[in-house]
């Protein structure tokens, strides 16, 4: 139901809008249900960082490689580096994000409305916009975790300074940059979070539409309702399509991104420095260092985030 006026059919009994939501309810149980998530495919962006930030002589060439190094030098807490730096943001971070998002899609689907547009194409403005403007609110908060965490997750590794922990992390960064530092890759951040997002959610919204309209469950659809079953893989559908598009999209401003955000602070290099030797150790190739773990990533977690996501707003549901 993201409008009483376009989602008319079947499928408008599938979604939830905001103003159906007990909000406190909502954010706490929310999480809850995230935090859980994080913990279990937090791994997969330590791999992924390092991949990014490995040098032409590094012996770890793969995503395996990794892993191994990791859990032989390590153990588990190795895949885990960083990650209390990373739960404490990203509460404030997601409760940002997630309002924005369903607020910004309201309105947006309010805006397209009048238009003679097809469904699936509604779906991936309005769902785009939201997801664009949820990723720029939020910025401000996610930034300067990343550039913590992802200190944390490359110490000692390919040349990278080692550090006692995200309080060590951020001070060292205060006293040599100021403010400044904890937001270093800012802009690139935005140029990369915000349309990965936006193509996420686009991706998400327009192609569950499809698969609804070839299931038979569209807006003019007065057939019998989808099962609960049948709303879930539909919704985990979307999710795969939408996390392979975001990765292929976005990994080469994501590698540009982690690069100036791990270098050490006596080393200051422009993007433009990172794009060259980029380009001169691997070529055009290079920019997209860590895709398969980019892929694995922003489709397991944007799958089960998604599920997840619903889920939540179905228990948090009022009757009104």
């Amino acid at each position: 139901m993201e409008t009483a006026r376009s989602e008319t059919g079947s499928f408008a009994q599938t979604e939830i809008n905001w103003d159906k939501l007990d909000k406190t309810k909502f954010y706490v149980v929310g999480a809850g249900i995230f935090t859980g998530l994080t913990v279990a495919l937090y791994p997969i962006s330590v791999v992924k960082t390092r991949m990014q930030v490995a040098t032409k002589e590094s012996v770890e060439k793969s995503a395996y490689d990794v892993i191994r190094g990791l859990l032989k030098t390590e153990g588990i807490p190795g895949l885990y580096r960083g990650f209390g730096t990373v739960i404490t943001g990203a509460i404030p971070a997601r409760i940002i994000f997630l309002t924005a998002l369903e607020t910004t899609k309201v309105a947006a689907f309010k805006m397209v409305d009048p238009f003679k547009l097809s469904d699936p194409t509604k779906a991936a403005i309005a769902n785009g916009l939201a997801g664009m403007t949820a990723s720029l609110c939020s910025q401000g908060v996610f930034v300067p975790i990343d550039v913590i965490s992802q200190r944390l997750m490359v110490q000692g590794y390919s040349g990278h300074a080692s550090y006692n922990g995200g309080a060590d992390v951020a001070r060292k960064i205060l006293k040599q940059d100021g403010i400044r530092g904890l937001y270093r890759g800012f802009g690139l951040s935005v140029m990369t979070y915000s349309p990965s997002s936006a193509v996420w959610w686009a991706s998400y919204g327009s192609s569950q539409r499809l698969i609804w309209n070839l299931l038979g469950h569209g807006n003019d659809s007065n057939g019998s309702l989808p099962s609960q079953g049948t709303v879930v893989m539909v919704q985990g559908a979307g999710g795969i399509f939408a996390g392979a598009a975001a990765s292929c999209v976005t990994t080469p401003l994501d590698t540009i991104k982690t690069r100036l955000q791990v270098m050490g602070l006596e080393k200051r290099p422009s993007a433009r420095q990172v794009i060259k030797t980029l380009i001169a150790d691997d070529g055009w190739k290079g920019f997209y260092r860590g895709i398969g773990p980019r892929f694995f990533s922003m489709s397991a977690w944007g799958t089960s985030m998604i599920l997840a996501y619903e889920y939540l707003k179905r228990i948090c549901a009022q009757d009104l």
